[in-house]
């Protein structure tokens, strides 16, 4: 299963090219573009991202590549920032022409790329992000995860189902921790419970002592929290050393909020995740772990899988790289696309409109299934 993982540095800016041989005779490349997070908070997440587009590049260039030529995937890091999210954005649209962008991770850095691409008329492809905002990028953008009204909901219902009734929570001070801690305060109170206290903390800080200290005050039945995964670290230590691990916790995205804590500091926590497999996910589940040698570090590498995958299928249906050709027809294959995440299925505003969660825990430093 999931386990968490240390930090691994990666080289920026770089291009996947596989599984093909390019003779001299051949053209240029096909190329599209993807910004993620191989640096920062999100580095761990980033990191598995982009094991699932190696994946996908290998697999789509063995069998023939895109319009008879290989796909070429050039990655920028995004640095976990906005303006470096942005630059990154700029980069692979004004030097390289992409008329395709896969990322980011984080709401707050998806969003700008996401407002710049659709303004440059090129395609984004949002493979983790879930943010309500997302629904109003406009013609071009596509979202293949679902968004926090209906994340929050299947939260709310199971912590209700656990007894806990009385509830603080904690978040990123951004658009994704923002949306989540609204989205969950409206459904956890339409379900009968108390949302007694919450906090949307800075990122980056090196201490979370004095937020934690304030939301331990209103003496909750349950911690409820989401925090990118280094953030996660110092979250889920500071609350070991405080004792407030006696009191349960959950953990909203719970692969991304522990993936970089000790296991001793994260034992026993509940949560949810992004279903990270679907029915016929079970041939990618293989290559990555013969590629890499262990089971999935995170829930979101399959994501960007089948947003290299739907991409290059779309550019296929296509016959062109042309950006408005290329929305066509991802639209087209939304109307049922089968992934290694489940079916994909993109409502009128081009958002996965089905999204399956599952209910996980942590046991001895591993997700499980519960």
């Amino acid at each position: 299963m999931i386990s968490s993982i240390k930090r691994i540095g990666f080289t920026l800016a770089m291009t996947f090219l596989c599984g093909t041989y390019v003779s001299s005779a051949q053209a240029e490349p096909v190329s599209i573009g993807a910004v993620i997070p191989l640096s920062g908070a999100s580095a761990t997440i980033g990191a598995d991202q982009l094991r699932g587009i190696e994946i996908a590049t290998e697999e789509v260039n063995a069998k023939g590549g895109v319009l008879g030529q290989p796909l070429k995937v050039i990655v920028e890091d995004s640095g976990g920032r906005p303006p470096s999210a942005l630059d990154a954005a700029r980069k692979l649209v004004t030097v390289n022409n992409v008329p395709l962008v896969i990322g980011e991770y984080s709401s707050g850095n998806t969003l700008p790329i996401g407002q710049y691409l659709v303004q440059q008329k090129r395609i984004h492809l949002n493979p983790a992000s879930t943010s309500g905002l997302l629904r109003d990028l406009g013609e071009g953008h596509f979202s293949l995860v679902g968004l926090d009204h209906v994340t929050t909901k299947f939260a709310a219902d199971d912590i209700m189902a656990q007894g806990w009734r009385k509830a603080v929570i904690i978040a990123p001070n951004n658009a994704f921790g923002q949306g989540v801690i609204e989205q969950f305060t409206k459904h956890f109170k339409a379900a009968g419970g108390q949302v007694l206290a919450s906090i949307a903390y800075p990122e980056g800080q090196t201490t979370y002592r004095r937020e934690l200290q304030q939301l331990a005050q209103a003496k909750p039945d349950v911690f409820v929290y989401s925090a990118y995964s280094r953030e996660g670290a110092v979250i889920n230590r500071e609350a070991s050393e405080l004792g407030l691990n006696e009191t349960p916790w959950y953990g909203y995205l719970l692969s991304m909020s522990t993936a970089d804590s000790d296991p001793k500091t994260k034992q026993g926590q509940y949560g949810l995740e992004v279903n990270y497999i679907g029915p016929n996910g079970g041939a990618y589940q293989d290559a990555y772990k013969k590629k890499y040698g262990e089971d999935f570090r995170t829930t979101w590498n399959g994501y960007t899988y089948d947003a290299v995958k739907i991409a290059a299928a779309a550019i296929n249906k296509a016959g062109s790289t042309d950006p408005a050709a290329i929305g066509a027809a991802l639209k087209e294959l939304g109307k049922g696309y089968e992934g290694a995440t489940g079916q994909i299925t993109f409502d009128a505003n081009r958002m996965r409109d089905s999204q399956p969660y599952l209910k996980m825990k942590v046991d001895n430093g591993k997700l499980v299934l519960r």
